[in-house]
């Protein structure tokens, strides 16, 4: 609910102060708990969002691409997870950012992401004492955003996810091996 509302900043303390101003400190503790320590899987609330919404989405016409993208999130300061100096589209430049990589279904008239991963930077994930600090799970290793954004499709081909050809921009480069994932598309770079 907190992300859906109408405030400049999407982080923790103006969404408790939005749900709750009576209750701002609780609130933003309980939200803190919620965000860094509770146990909860965002891949399988991405399947639980796309069970839902694509049937409705597609009311309107079929899936036509799936679209690869990444996100730059502009950051001051070093700690936060895979935060490095690295090309942010927000800003148009290299920066101070951190950078998600992920998969959108489109259809003509909508388009909802159905997979998001934090892109962790060599120099993050060569690096123990920061993976430590920032509580980064061993099992996270580096990868570069074209093999996170294929292992984002193979999964999505294993779910049965309806396809489209595939977008992705320049950064991606020419990489084959998206049309070899998907043999009903076409792959469009």
């Amino acid at each position: 609910m907190g992300l859906l509302l109408p405030v400049q900043r999407k982080s923790i303390e103006p969404i408790a102060a939005r749900l709750a101003p009576d209750n701002v400190e609780q609130t933003h503790q309980s939200l803190h708990h919620l965000v860094a320590d509770a146990p909860w899987d965002d891949g399988r609330m991405l399947a639980q969002v796309r069970e839902q919404v694509l049937p409705e989405m597609m009311k309107h016409g079929p899936v036509v691409a799936w679209i690869v993208d990444d996100t730059g999130f502009p950051k001051k300061g070093s700690h936060s997870v895979g935060v490095a100096r690295q090309y942010c589209g927000q800003v148009g430049k290299q920066d101070n950012c951190q950078v998600a990589v992920s998969l959108s279904l489109s259809t003509w008239s909508s388009s909802m992401p159905i997979a998001w991963r934090l892109y962790l930077p060599e120099i993050w994930a060569n690096d123990p004492k920061r993976r430590k600090e920032a509580k980064v799970p061993k099992e996270i290793t580096f990868q570069t955003k074209p093999k996170i954004a294929l292992e984002q499709m193979r999964q999505a081909v294993k779910a049965g996810v309806p396809q489209g050809v595939v977008m992705a921009d320049a950064g991606y480069g020419v990489i084959r091996s998206f049309g070899w994932i998907l043999p009903n598309s076409a792959c469009s770079m």
